[in-house]
């Protein structure tokens, strides 16, 4: 048969029975090669090309199907290629490559087919492309509805993060540093003593006293691949298969961070023993760092909270007491303009007023009242608007403390 019709004939075809079909198709076009066919997330042959590490041309007698997205104002768009037979120079060798996109158990996944002359530079192209697809450079990997993205806009806005504008209890941010960068460093020393080279880390407290920003500066400072989970989650696939497919893209990118915000909500009664068993069980998870938030530990069952060899690691983010205040007062009025700064009397007022204020809620005290004061009139000063603030902010705080609140979360 001509190649003309070829993706559309396909398609035509019973979900059961593409693959077979397209299989044979190429079988009987190209006789005596060698055909390589698989259904694998990392096979990018786009961001092969666009590294330069093979050309391409479309195959002009097929229709391809290129599917555009819009990333956002001032963004390039998206492309991607759902069916389109394109062929490729490697190498010095001439392949022919097939991607064709349908449904298969509920969801459309694409597939793809290699033609080369033999067996091994089938393969050896499909490894090489996979490989390279599979890093993570200057980009997180984030993984959502059972989807794995590289999103470099992620990785961009934090790279100017830092623990140097962190404000933490006692010795907090410099135990925190020096224990992911020595475990990082010491990979020979964890296999001289047979000691499993992973670290499973918990960061706990209630919301706004810097955790995010603590995991931010990790990611920054440390420049190891980060691999960020936003949900277990998804319409086609089981929270355990997600999470098998979460460990398992680890496994391929050590050493690695692996990031889980508020786990508290992502493991369930279903996933729980399926999560604790990639965490801890016969899978080797060397230089795989899980690095988990929390600001409900209660919430967490025993097994993933008390088990040393899971989370054997714990640093506890509290409200700030009042040197943590004080530092943290004492930098904004510094950073402010002359006109909005605020007395000493004031300042020591404010600490003794801002009892029980998560930083967070520090930092939207500050922020309200320099916008209350540039809509003022009549010459008020910032003291008298800061300590109104502090009053509301504080009733609010109070409010979303009572049973009733906390019963709704």
């Amino acid at each position: 048969m001509g190649i003309e019709n070829f993706i559309k004939d396909a398609l035509h075809k019973p979900s059961d029975y593409v693959g077979y079909h397209v299989g044979r198709e190429l079988a009987e076009l190209h006789p005596g090669k060698a055909i390589l066919e698989g259904e694998n997330w990392c096979f990018d042959l786009g961001a092969f090309v666009h590294a330069n590490k093979c050309s391409v041309v479309h195959e002009d007698s097929i229709f391809n199907q290129i599917k555009t997205e819009w990333k956002g104002p001032g963004k390039k768009l998206g492309r991607s290629f759902e069916n389109a037979w394109f062929n490729v120079l490697w190498r010095g060798q001439l392949l022919e490559v097939v991607l064709i996109t349908y449904t298969r158990t509920c969801y459309p996944s694409r597939h793809h087919w290699i033609v080369a002359d033999t067996r091994e530079v089938t393969e050896a192209f499909f490894a090489e492309v996979c490989e390279l697809s599979s890093e993570v450079r200057s980009e997180v990997l984030v993984f959502e509805d059972g989807e794995w993205t590289k999103n470099k806009e992620l990785f961009d806005a934090i790279k100017s993060t830092t623990l140097d504008n962190l404000i933490l209890r006692d010795n907090l941010k410099a135990e925190i540093q020096s224990d992911f960068a020595q475990f990082f460093l010491s990979r020979e020393s964890y296999k001289r003593y047979g000691i499993p080279w992973k670290r499973g880390v918990l960061f706990i407290g209630p919301p706004g006293n810097g955790k995010t920003h603590t995991v931010k500066a990790l990611v920054n400072q440390l420049g190891q691949p980060c691999l960020y989970v936003k949900s277990f989650k998804s319409e086609y696939s089981s929270n355990q298969e997600n999470i098998r497919s979460v460990f398992a893209r680890a496994r391929m990118t050590t050493p690695c961070l692996v990031v889980l915000e508020d786990l508290d909500s992502m493991i369930d009664d279903d996933c729980r023993s399926f999560f604790l068993n990639e965490m801890d069980g016969f899978e080797t998870n060397d230089g795989v760092v899980v690095l988990a938030t929390t600001n409900y530990p209660k919430k967490l069952d025993a097994a993933i909270l008390d088990r040393p060899s899971r989370f054997d690691r714990k640093y506890f983010f509290d409200l700030p007491g009042a040197d943590e205040r004080s530092t943290y007062v004492e930098l904004w009025n510094k950073e402010l303009e002359p006109e909005l700064r605020f007395s000493a009397r004031s300042a020591a007022r404010l600490i003794h007023q801002t009892e029980g204020f998560s930083f967070a809620y520090m930092k939207e005290l500050f922020l309200s009242s320099m916008m209350q004061w540039m809509a003022a009139t009549g010459g008020i000063t910032m003291d008298e608007i800061i300590h109104g603030q502090a009053v509301q902010l504080g009733k609010q705080i109070v409010a979303s403390n009572t049973p009733q609140s906390i019963a709704k979360e």
